[in-house]
């Protein structure tokens, strides 16, 4: 009789929950099993990792995961989770978001994250459609895409989002797509081992409206073009990171640096301006990995 196993992502799942919603082929799945790997990897306590998420495909992460998990308002993940941070510093904070709920209704808290340099991870899986509420067009969708929203084919600029999380101050920002599953969860790993607001985007199908629409075949058909079309550049100034529809795809570890995170620029200023009557706001100490 053959031993039956636990498939080792399962102690990372609320299994009552599942099956989950996601489409078949959706990416959205494929970056969870990136991430738990990335949480055993780094050896994680998970009673001090908490995973926040908005509204969408994306959002139902946090509802999955078997931890301290809260599924906020559309657009607000950042606000929620930069309050989570403050308020219990020991925290690991992970956001969780699509294209649409980060970079539109959550744009401006993006970018202020990220300004602030807040202690936070933010993985933002971008399908490049808002996949849960009929598939409108986003900041991401590329020109001439399809939409529900665009029916004629988008025509707006797209946010370079890799270049958008940089030039606001991010100190690590990387870019994978679902095809490159040992890199991701490898910048994962590496991105949960240090401070600051940390950006990954990884690009994903969503087979059922986007891919669809636009007549590009299935989830393996655009797993096949991901393979084709990447190029890993570590390092690469993210101005070139800009997508175009179909077109190359540059992917890799692009900034990955260090500054005073928001707490510890707060306790700075205040000790500087108060001295011993201030009690510095308690910080964690995160040693980084050899």
């Amino acid at each position: 009789m053959s031993e039956q196993r636990e498939h080792p992502v399962n102690k990372f799942l609320r299994m009552d929950r599942m099956p989950s919603i996601w489409c078949p082929g959706c990416g959205i799945g494929t970056t969870v099993n990136c991430f738990t790997r990335a949480l055993t990897e780094c050896d994680k306590d998970l009673d001090k990792v908490a995973v926040v998420s908005g509204i969408g495909c994306t959002g139902r992460v946090a509802g999955y995961l078997n931890l301290d998990s809260f599924h906020t308002t559309h657009g607000r993940a950042l606000p929620f989770a930069t309050g989570l941070k403050v308020a219990n510093p020991e925290l690991d904070v992970v956001v969780y978001s699509g294209d649409g709920d980060l970079s539109a209704i959550g744009g401006n808290h993006f970018i202020h994250a990220a300004r602030r340099n807040s202690d936070i991870l933010c993985i933002c899986v971008n399908n490049f459609t808002y996949g849960m509420t009929g598939g409108q067009v986003t900041p991401t969708t590329p020109e001439p895409a399809i939409a529900s929203t665009t029916p004629y084919g988008a025509f707006e600029p797209t946010f370079n989002l890799p270049h958008l999380a940089a030039s606001s101050g991010a100190t690590y920002v990387a870019r994978w797509t679902t095809f490159h599953v040992r890199q991701l969860a490898r910048s994962m790993r590496d991105a949960l081992s240090k401070k600051g607001f940390r950006f990954i985007e990884v690009i994903a199908p969503c087979p059922t409206l986007y891919l669809r629409r636009n007549r590009l075949g299935e989830a393996l058909h655009e797993m096949r073009f991901y393979k084709e079309k990447s190029v890993i550049k570590h390092g690469a100034d993210t101005r070139e990171a800009a997508l175009d529809y179909r077109g190359q795809i540059v992917v890799g570890t692009f900034v990955d640096t260090r500054r005073p995170t928001w707490l510890e620029a707060m306790n700075k200023r205040m000790s500087t301006v108060l001295g011993e009557k201030f009690v510095p706001y308690a910080l964690p100490t995160r040693e980084p990995k050899v």
